[in-house]
């Protein structure tokens, strides 16, 4: 019998209007057979774990994603795959850090939640949570079908370090630009097999060490010196600076003059793009040319939340610069290409 262990951590998909305030509340999800009464007709068994008290998406921390991934690691050999229930706002970030934080898996972690609470005439929660399930049991000779982190969401399973949340109103609340959907959900479950990570042949490893000291320039035309020389000097490790187009920023010497300052002083800085889609190239353009010679890291086609929960595991994990540099422009978990 196959064993599927459902960890809700919060969100709208565990909760129901209260008819007399119209207010959302959670219920207790060990009752969810009660709002899913499809639920009773799979064909394995589930088991839900819930986080008490609950968290708000907004609220998620490394801490959360921590306790997160030791409830799996603890779990693992018990069960054939893993759903985790969250609030879709910040569920690429969660989804991403885990993708980071577990090496080598062979197991599904689906991450699913929803847009309207479970009891809504047109919620979306029933069909998330379900397929979701199924997706986390589906086997192929023996062996999971998709071992990896992954959010599935409005029919389509996409790898979680690809994905971002676009839309706050629409059930699609999710794409992945830069690469592939895993799976696709109509009459049948439809597995794109060649674009689903191979599962490692060694041992799994949990890393539960992260470092959230992190700061973010984002550029735009006519920033100032004296706001990029705040975030450059802001007490942190690494710096994710979000460039123009396939990577570039202002050629006018003060800028470049700060950036090789904040490298010279020890921080690292991670060049990703502005735009959904797309690569940085650094080099390509005259704009980007001396970013590559003075040592700013290449952050390809890395979405922004997989930018943020990689370096928090690296920074975390690898005490080198130059490593953390290396391992950052390197394909860790299907999070970038490199052309």
């Amino acid at each position: 019998m196959t064993n599927v262990l459902i960890i809700y951590t919060g969100g709208t998909i565990g909760m129901i209007n209260d008819p007399k305030s119209g207010v959302l509340v959670p219920f207790n999800f060990e009752q969810i057979t009660d709002h899913v009464p499809e639920l009773k007709r799979l064909k394995y068994k589930f088991k839900v774990h819930s986080f008490d008290p609950l968290i708000d998406s907004s609220n998620m921390s490394p801490e959360v994603y921590k306790e997160i991934a030791q409830l799996i690691e603890k779990e693992y050999e018990n069960y054939d795959g893993f759903v985790v229930l969250h609030g879709s706002d910040t569920m690429s970030f969660t989804a991403s850090a885990l993708s980071f934080m577990i090496e080598n898996l062979t197991k599904p972690v689906i991450f699913t939640g929803s847009q309207l609470p479970v009891n809504g005439i047109r919620t979306d929660a029933k069909e998330n949570l379900i397929t979701a399930l199924e997706i986390a049991a589906e086997k192929r000779k023996g062996k999971a079908m998709v071992p990896e982190v992954c959010i599935y969401f409005d029919y389509k399973l996409f790898r979680a370090n690809r994905s971002f949340k676009y839309n706050s109103e629409k059930f699609e609340a999710f794409r992945s630009p830069n690469y592939p959907v895993l799976a696709e959900a109509g009459v049948y479950l439809r597995f794109n097999r060649n674009d689903i990570l191979k599962p490692s042949d060694e041992p799994i490893k949990f890393h539960t060490k992260l470092d959230s000291a992190i700061g973010i320039l984002k550029l735009y035309p006519g920033i100032s010196p004296e706001i990029v020389k705040s975030a450059l000097s802001a007490n942190c490790k690494a710096i994710i600076m979000e460039t123009f187009g396939s990577g570039n920023t202002s050629t006018q010497k003060w800028f470049l003059d700060q950036l090789r300052d904040a490298i010279k002083a020890g921080k690292l800085i991670l060049n990703i793009s502005q735009c959904k889609v797309g690569t940085v190239e650094l080099g390509r353009y005259e704009t980007s040319r001396e970013l590559k010679e003075m040592g700013v890291v290449n952050g390809y086609d890395m979405t922004f939340e997989a930018a943020v929960t990689k370096l928090m595991y690296l920074l975390g994990n690898v005490k080198s610069n130059k490593k953390i540099a290396e391992y950052l422009e390197t394909d860790l978990r299907g999070e970038l290409t490199v052309y």
